[in-house]
Order: C-alpha cells, then sequence, then structure tokens
C-alpha cells in the first residue's frame, strides 16, 4: 500500500519537474521573440531616420518691403538646378542692360552695386576697373557735369550652342544721353552677352537683387552705324507705378 502511494508521489514530482521545464522552455522562446522584435524595429526605426535625413534642412529666404506700399512679400529663390525658360531670360538681359549701361548720378552707387551682383568674379573685375576714379573712360568722369543717359532695349537674339546650350545673347538697344538743360542725344548699341545660371549668393542684398542666381561672364558692346539717329521718347521712369 505504501509502495503504491510511494510510487505515485514520485510520477507526480516528475510531471510536475517536466511542466516546469515545458514552461521555462516556453518562457524563453517567449522572450526571444520579443528581443526579436525589438531588434528589427531599432533597425527600422534607423532606416527610416536615415531616409528622412535628406528632407530635414534649412532655407535662407529673403523678406522684401515695398517702400512706397508697404506690402511684405518674399523674393523667390533659384537653387540653380532647373532649366529657366527664354522668358525670364528676356527679361533678365532687359533689367541687367537697362541698369547697367544707364547713368545717373543719383542712383549711380546703388546701380554698381546691383550690376556687381549679377557678374562673375572676373566680369566684376572689369566692372571695377571700368568704373575707377583713375579711369579717363569712367562714367564718374564722363558725366560729372550732371549728364544722365539712359539705356531702352529693342531686341534680343538668342543663340544655340553646338553642344545644344542656350547660354548667349545678342542685345540690341539704345543709349539716350542728355545734358543738364539740353536735349536728348540717341546712339545705338549692340551688346553679346553670354550668361549662365548658378547657386544665389549667400549675401542677402545680393539676393534681393539677384534671386535667381543669374551671372553675366562676359559682356562685349560696341556702336552700330545707322543711319536714323532720331530721339525716341523716354520710357515711363523707373518706380512709376
Amino acid at each position: 500500500m505504501k509502495e503504491a502511494a510511494l510510487e505515485a508521489y514520485f510520477k507526480e514530482a516528475a510531471s510536475w519537474d517536466i511542466d516546469r521545464a515545458a514552461q521555462t522552455v516556453k518562457q524563453s522562446r517567449l522572450a526571444w521573440v520579443v528581443a526579436g522584435s525589438g531588434w528589427v524595429c531599432a533597425v527600422a526605426a534607423a532606416i527610416a531616420l536615415a531616409l528622412l535625413m535628406p528632407l530635414k534642412r534649412v532655407e535662407p529666404y529673403v523678406i522684401r518691403v515695398d517702400n512706397a506700399t508697404g506690402i511684405v512679400d518674399i523674393v523667390p529663390m533659384y537653387a540653380g538646378h532647373a532649366e529657366i525658360g527664354e522668358t525670364v531670360a528676356r527679361y533678365l538681359l532687359t533689367h541687367y542692360v537697362t541698369v547697367c549701361e544707364g547713368f545717373s548720378f543719383a542712383t549711380a552707387e546703388r546701380d554698381y552695386e546691383e550690376c556687381g551682383a549679377y557678374h562673375t568674379a572676373r566680369r566684376n573685375q572689369e566692372w571695377y576697373a571700368q568704373w575707377n576714379p583713375a579711369n579717363p573712360n569712367s562714367p564718374l568722369n564722363l558725366y560729372r557735369d550732371g549728364s544722365t543717359v539712359r539705356a531702352q532695349v529693342t531686341a534680343i537674339t538668342f543663340f544655340t550652342r553646338a553642344n545644344g546650350v542656350s547660354a548667349l545673347a545678342q542685345v540690341r538697344y539704345i543709349k539716350g544721353k542728355r545734358a543738364a538743360g539740353g536735349i536728348e542725344t540717341i546712339t545705338h548699341w549692340i551688346a553679346t552677352i553670354e550668361y549662365a545660371y548658378v547657386a544665389p549668393a549667400h549675401d542677402p542684398k545680393s539676393r534681393q537683387w539677384n534671386p535667381l542666381g543669374f551671372r553675366v561672364t562676359d559682356f562685349r558692346t560696341e556702336a552700330e552705324s545707322l543711319a536714323d539717329t532720331s530721339t525716341l521718347p523716354d520710357p515711363t521712369p523707373r518706380g512709376t507705378p
């Protein structure tokens, strides 16, 4: 009787040990599954952060305030990677020639700096030499009597290079010189301009004038021999609404 009870006790004890061992194995497997899931989540998070890093960047921008109306807007910027259409190039060339080939003592300093924002380093050296007071042909010396010069673009022709790049233009324009209280005299000019688009300048003042990264790399101008030198009417002055 005692032997049967003892045998039943040992069997029950053995089954209890087996259950404990099975439970330990089960818990161990569950722990490995949880740990593996944690590693998978960590790797997935690291990959997601790596993919999102290029999207996190700081872009400077220029806020412009109109002195007359007080209207505030943001000057658009061009990063230098997309193709600029001919319409925009035509506007930029017209603006460049109008500002840089004209002259007025009232705006000479500002116009000099604005034109510099459109130049490459080599072109800016030429620009400085042209305006240097030591140069007898400097506008500061030629028009010190109070004369003013206006430039008015009449035609722009674009040329395509053999490699298919369109970055060369001929600009025809007139220059009207008027002495103080005198009559305006007209001369005709043609400029060959080579240009490019680069990343905009980091200087806020330069970006305000040239937010698209337009650069004049070479500028050659010469007078045209035309029989008709009649006076052309003055355009609407800049700044007039």
